[in-house]
C-alpha cells in the first residue's frame, strides 16, 4: 500500500483507533482532541530497548505538556492488549499516563508516513498537531535515534507563540522569552 503524503499547514490524517489509557481499553479518535495541541509519537514496538527511554522521557515530562494544553499520543503497530501486558509488567512503562494508541494494521502510520513495509513496524515519528488539527511540525528519523523530548517542548512551545503572536517567527534555537522576529520588520543584518 502506498503511504500518504502529508504536508505541513495541511489537516493531519484522522485516525479511529483503539488506545490502552488509565488501564482500560478504549475507542480514540483524533478529533476528540479539537481545541488541544498533540504531540503524536510513533515508535517502532513494545517491549523494545530505545522505545521505553522515550516514552518514559515523554511521561516525565506529561505535567508540562498538559500545562501547555496539549496531549501526548503514543503510537505503534502492536496491539492495544500488548500496550496493556508492557504497562502491566514494566516498571518504567507505569510511569505512562498518556493514551497508548494501537495500529496493528498499520493504516495510522501509512497516513502519517512511517510504516514501514517490510517489517510491519514503525519509524519513529513526532507530529505536532494545532488546536485546529492542522500539522505544525514533523520529524521522522532511522529507528537507531531516540528523540529529545527537550527539544519536542521547545517546537511546541514555538508553535503556541507563533500562533498567539502572528507576525513573528521564532529563530535558529529560540527559547521561551527569547526574541523573536518580525519578517518584513527585523532585517537580517541584524541578526
Amino acid at each position: 500500500m502506498e503511504q500518504n503524503k502529508i504536508a505541513i499547514g495541511e489537516p493531519a490524517p484522522e485516525f479511529s483507533t483503539k488506545a490502552f489509557h488509565n488501564d482500560k481499553i478504549i475507542d480514540l479518535k483524533l478529533s476528540n482532541y479539537k481545541g488541544k495541541w498533540i504531540v503524536l509519537a510513533f515508535y517502532p514496538a513494545d517491549f523494545t530497548f530505545i522505545c521505553p527511554t522515550e516514552l518514559v522521557s515523554l511521561a516525565e515530562h506529561y505535567d508540562q505538556f498538559k500545562k501547555l494544553n496539549t496531549e501526548i499520543l503514543s503510537v505503534s503497530t502492536d496491539t492495544a492488549f500488548s500496550h496493556k501486558a508492557w504497562w502491566d509488567n514494566s516498571p518504567s512503562i507505569r510511569k505512562i499516563t498518556y493514551p497508548m494508541m494501537a495500529d496493528p494494521t498499520g493504516n495510522i502510520c501509512r497516513a502519517y508516513g512511517t510504516y514501514i513495509e517490510t517489517e510491519g513496524l514503525s519509524l519513529r515519528g513526532t507530529f505536532i498537531i494545532d488546536p485546529d488539527g492542522i500539522l505544525k511540525s514533523m520529524d521522522v528519523h532511522d529507528n537507531s535515534i531516540g528523540r529529545n523530548t527537550a527539544e519536542i517542548i521547545r517546537k511546541l512551545q514555538a508553535a503556541q507563540y507563533v500562533r498567539q503572536n502572528g507576525g513573528e517567527v521564532c529563530p535558529a534555537n529560540w527559547q521561551p522569552g527569547t526574541k523573536t522576529l518580525r519578517p518584513g520588520l527585523d532585517l537580517v543584518g541584524k541578526i
